[in-house]
């Protein structure tokens, strides 16, 4: 599998917004539809978009999900969407909408029994994100941080057939002061899954960078800020990596 670029649309009150390190009080609003912008990405050459559902997160229920599913049918483009999913029906939801992949992400911390029940179910349609701050998983929102260490977590769902990883470094996220690169190596090669790294990506040099882990499963790289921000296209961070 090549290394993937996910530009990613974060969804709060029907606006594509970006906070810094997950506060919600530190929010940029960077355009007033997400559709439009999954569009903009898809023409650009993606064929990965990464939605979040903040209000979902925050909440504990989907919000934003009548976007991503417009995304998912209409544009011909693989989808993965994280927040507020807490139940199978969320799950399903998605998946019968045409979604290519749903992220389970607290519910993973605070119901694991759950959601190895729905990795072995849904198979790779599912990917686990570890959102980690100091190494310790934080959830809801990231409003809160757990006991749990990040690389232990990965194993469990690893050992229960859990195929892809999407790790977030809280202390990076909207930061564009680099990718946690060590952090993501470790989560890979200590799961030996697809880890795609999220949070800090500045530069064509930070995506470079991860790409040299392609052999140890660091598998590809959501993008947001540096996008929205002007610091390259989505069209050159495709060209950067080879797609």
């Amino acid at each position: 599998m090549a290394f993937t670029i996910y530009p990613a649309i974060d969804m709060r009150g029907g606006k594509c917004v970006r906070l810094i390190q997950g506060d919600y009080n530190q929010e940029t609003v960077y355009g007033d539809s997400p559709f439009d912008m999954a569009r903009s990405f898809k023409e650009a050459g993606a064929q990965w978009i990464h939605m979040v559902d903040l209000d979902g997160a925050k909440d504990g229920k989907r919000v934003n999900d009548t976007f991503v599913i417009q995304a998912a049918k209409e544009l011909n483009v693989n989808v993965q969407i994280g927040g507020g999913i807490r139940t199978e029906q969320d799950i399903v939801h998605y998946l019968d909408n045409g979604v290519t992949r749903v992220i389970i992400g607290s519910i993973a911390i605070s119901n694991p029994e759950f959601a190895i029940e729905m990795v072995k179910k849904y198979g790779k349609q599912i990917a686990i994100g570890l959102d980690a701050k100091n190494g310790y998983v934080a959830t809801h929102g990231w409003l809160n941080t757990s006991e749990v260490k990040a690389v232990e977590v990965g194993k469990r769902f690893a050992d229960a057939g859990a195929e892809t990883f999407i790790f977030t470094d809280i202390a990076t996220d909207g930061m564009l002061s680099g990718p946690n690169v060590e952090a993501v190596k470790l989560l890979a090669a200590e799961t030996g899954k697809q880890v795609i790294a999220s949070g800090g990506v500045s530069s064509l040099a930070d995506l470079t960078r991860l790409k040299e882990f392609e052999a140890v499963g660091v598998s590809g790289a959501i993008v947001g800020k540096a996008i929205y921000e002007g610091r390259f296209t989505v069209s050159d961070a495709l060209k950067e990596v080879g797609v």
